[in-house]
């Protein structure tokens, strides 16, 4: 990264290039990542290597990786201010990685939430990755000295034993590892899934329970005539009593800066059609111009790999100051 006069304070944060990323993936991530890229120096992570834990299409991998490197600039992230890398043209994550394992206890791993869950959902294919994921992740965010790092719940196990990772190291070695903090967003919307709206949007899920940033209007308006409401008429904010109104009512008000109060008061007395079709628009017109710089951008190949090119270079000078400090810390031989 570029030598500045203000020593600004390192945001990592990583995204897997593994399927659509969702309308609560832009709303709660991507479009704060651009507001803050000016007030910190952004490392934001294809981390195609964790995608290896399930099973994937080569083919569609890479085309993956290359589509979200697009989407990260359309949604207005700028790689000459902020680094947009695929994580395995830096090998010093994987290199880091391997020392950090020897510093972490089977014992940690093993409580870890998201490993459950996932061993139940690829019960044929419970793999060592899968569970020394937080690991690499741990790698990934001590490699940069990173100070902060946008989690959602999800991931916040694994930032903490990132944390005991880094002390434990430091514990023995000295201040090597700069020791990471949670990145709690001031005010984020909280976007829950159309099919079951006490539960987050995720990709995961069933198609038409999420909306993808690159579906067509068509397909937008079509999952929101789907989405679930209640047997009831009013609409009113109440998310407690009425999660699906009120998920439609958030996700309008993100969409259009105002606040779900509001939008539940311009739409009184009107029906559960209306509320759908006004959120569908909504949606559509805040995404549209994402789309139009996200279609003019994966035409480009040359400029895509030209950026992954040379961020993945400039993120390799801080990975390997990291790495000879570990190295020589632990006492490996270095010519």
């Amino acid at each position: 990264m570029e030598n500045k006069e203000e020593v600004k304070k390192v945001l990592f944060s990583a995204i897997q290039p593994t399927g659509n990323i969702t309308l609560g993936n832009y709303l709660g991530a991507l479009r704060n990542f651009v507001l803050l890229a000016d007030d910190y120096d952004c490392l934001f992570c294809i981390a195609d290597l964790h995608s290896l834990t399930v099973r994937q299409e080569p083919a569609l991998l890479r085309k993956n990786s290359q589509s979200l490197a697009a989407l990260y600039i359309a949604a207005g992230i700028d790689p000459e201010k902020s680094l947009v890398y695929c994580q395995s043209h830096v090998p010093e994550h994987a290199e880091l990685a391997w020392v950090l394992n020897c510093y972490t206890y089977m014992g940690e791993l093993s409580r870890m939430t998201q490993f459950k869950d996932k061993s139940q959902k690829h019960a044929d294919n419970i793999n060592a990755g899968l569970f020394d994921y937080p690991v690499l992740m741990a790698a990934d965010i001590l490699l940069y000295q990173s100070h902060i790092v946008p989690v959602g719940i999800d991931q916040k196990q694994h930032l903490e034993i990132c944390r005991d990772i880094a002390t434990r190291f430091n514990g023995v070695y000295g201040n090597v590892f700069t020791v990471p903090d949670a990145y709690i967003p001031k005010a984020t919307a909280k976007i829950m899934s159309l099919a079951e709206p006490t539960r987050k949007m995720s990709k995961s899920d069933a198609e038409d329970s999420f909306i993808a940033i690159l579906d067509t209007p068509d397909v937008i308006r079509r999952k929101f005539k789907r989405a679930v409401t209640d047997s009831e008429t009013e609409i009113r904010y109440d998310p407690d009593n009425k999660p699906g109104v009120s998920n439609l009512l958030s996700i309008m008000a993100a969409c259009k800066g105002t606040t779900p109060e509001e939008e539940a008061a311009a739409l009184a007395g009107q029906g559960y059609g209306t509320l759908k079709a006004a959120t569908a628009e909504a949606v559509i017109e805040m995404l549209a111009p994402i789309q139009q710089r996200y279609n003019e951008l994966i035409q480009d190949k040359d400029y895509l790999n030209g950026v992954l090119k040379a961020n993945a270079e400039k993120a390799h000078y801080p990975a390997q100051k990291t790495l000879r400090k570990v190295y020589k810390k632990i006492g490996l031989y270095q010519l």
